[in-house]
């Protein structure tokens, strides 16, 4: 083998950065081979068409952990800072909303939004705070750490109050739509809440577990979004920056093929060109299949693990649109000033669960669901001047698209999800120069995560916390010694929030100051 290294961190994900940065800064010789020429797996900026550019998956910054910002000192500008959302409507009596701020409604629903707004919030803040630490073991062998951490979440819940505590535990496994239905009459404004739970996932407003999914997106910033000047590449290339400050070395186009297993545990690695590298310590920002299935070979690990890795819920159902635009496009009632903001179109929580039934039966939905931005208007560096970029999140896209992706089908959906925009923005289609669409099986080629779901996983009460990835693996260490996750697919999930690398670099320090 090539040097030795204390850790060798495989993919150079927003994960993979923090958890090589913070195992760096404790004086270890940390390693990051990156498969791809850019730091960053899906929170990167790249060209799409000649002079425009785009975060070419993660496009909006409202999940960044402050405990991650205050470790590492980051550090980057943002062109966009608390942006609003504007639910359209193609009449143009949209609804706004803006931390507890909503207009366009009656006053009856803009009383009961700053309630919903308060309670979310304060669930959401008790969730986070259990989002930034190893999850305790559910099992007879339990640590004392681990009974103490249980206990203290206990005692969290019921310091929310007797009616409180009873509430969050009503609502942490429910839908969202019947507590819109209860609280609200806009369809506008229970259509746009209904996208935010269920954004990125394989579940409509109607299913179980939205709630969770509606205070996970919550649980950063209180759902305050942001977009990084130069897009999503400021924040990777900031914390490549802080890893390399750090000591660590960052190699990119070097993708792994195996992780080397000697004696029962993880020995280092060999890349795609024969290059070998030793650790006993090997830390994986891939997806739990990718790492587990590929790069460590279902041969050794023990069966029945390998089958709970194999049944994670894992496909993508969101695509993401790119459109090169001669100019901003025409929304009724939309001021020029607030092109800067985050639109949705999602005209009501029914439209949002229709859009999703198509998805059950392995199609795409006729009438699409979309957050869209616009961040060349604030940031004029992704444009040529005078023109614009649109980005956009569309669903619902299913990886397992029953007829199966190909040129044909991409192109039926981008049509699909233009005439839909069409109807809220009518000069759209002329303006377009250049268009991209990427499906989930794209996502899945591009950024090498498995089924194309950013979540490397599906976010549910049964892939969450305690069995995230899977039972026996809650806690980043693998059932192979050396071997730990740090990506989205462990503890807490997705995002562009730092919470899982963190975590995982925090958890394998203990474990070395332990041994």
């Amino acid at each position: 083998m090539n040097d030795r290294y204390d850790a060798i961190v495989v993919g150079a994900g927003h994960n993979g950065l923090v958890c090589a940065s913070l195992l760096a800064k404790a004086g270890r010789k940390v390693l990051v081979l990156e498969a791809k020429d850019q730091v960053g797996g899906a929170a990167i900026t790249r060209t799409f068409a000649e002079g425009y550019s785009v975060s070419a998956c993660a496009h909006l910054l409202y999940q960044l952990q402050p405990q991650v910002r205050k470790d590492l000192g980051l550090e980057f500008d943002m062109s966009s800072d608390q942006m609003g959302t504007i639910a359209l409507s193609p009449d143009g009596n949209h609804v706004r909303y803006n931390g507890n701020e909503v207009s366009g409604t009656s006053d009856e629903d803009a009383a009961s939004y700053k309630d919903f707004y308060r309670r979310m919030t304060r669930f959401a803040d008790l969730l986070q705070t259990y989002l930034n630490k190893t999850p305790p073991r559910l099992a007879k062998d339990a640590s004392l750490s681990d009974l103490l951490t249980l206990v203290r979440l206990g005692f969290d819940v019921r310091r929310l109050g007797k009616v409180e505590m009873q509430e969050f535990l009503r609502l942490i496994g429910i839908n969202i739509y019947d507590e819109l239905a209860e609280r609200f009459e806009s369809g506008l404004l229970k259509g746009a809440l209904s996208l935010d739970a269920v954004l990125g996932t394989h579940l409509g407003p109607r299913s179980p577990n939205t709630i969770l999914t509606y205070l996970y997106r919550l649980a950063g910033s209180h759902g305050t979004i942001s977009a990084p000047a130069g897009g999503m590449s400021a924040v990777s290339e900031a914390l490549a920056h802080s890893a390399r400050d750090n000591g660590a070395t960052i190699r990119t186009g070097m993708p792994v093929k195996k992780i080397i297993i000697e004696n029962g545990r993880a020995a280092g690695v060999e890349t795609e060109n024969g290059e070998q590298f030793s650790s006993w310590l090997v830390v994986s920002n891939a997806d739990p299949k990718t790492t587990i299935m590929r790069l460590v070979s279902a041969r050794n690990v023990e069966t029945g693990f390998t089958r709970r890795v194999h049944n994670i819920r894992m496909r993508g159902n969101a695509a993401k649109l790119h459109l090169a635009l001669d100019g901003l496009p025409h929304i009724k009632g939309i001021e020029k000033r607030e092109y800067g903001e985050r639109f949705v179109v999602a005209p009501d929580e029914n439209y949002v669960e229709r859009a999703f039934n198509a998805a059950k039966y392995g199609e795409t939905s006729t009438k699409p669901v979309f957050e869209i931005t616009f961040p060349s208007f604030r940031d004029s560096s992704l444009a040529p001047t005078g023109k614009h970029v649109l980005s956009a999140i569309v669903q619902y896209a299913p990886y397992a698209l029953r007829e199966g992706w190909s040129d044909e089908t991409r192109q039926a959906f981008l049509d699909r999800a233009i005439a839909t925009l069409g109807e809220y923005m009518p000069d759209l289609k002329q303006r377009i120069s250049a268009a991209e669409m990427l499906t989930p099986a794209d996502i899945e080629k591009e950024f090498l995560i498995t089924g194309g779901h950013w979540h490397h996983g599906e976010l549910s009460l049964d892939q969450f916390l305690f069995t995230r990835p899977v039972g026996g693996a809650a806690q980043y260490a693998m059932p192979l010694d050396g071997l730990y996750l740090c990506g989205a697919g462990a503890h807490p999930g997705g995002g562009v929030s730092g919470a899982a690398g963190r975590n995982a670099a925090r958890a394998i320090l203990k474990r070395e100051k332990a041994a």
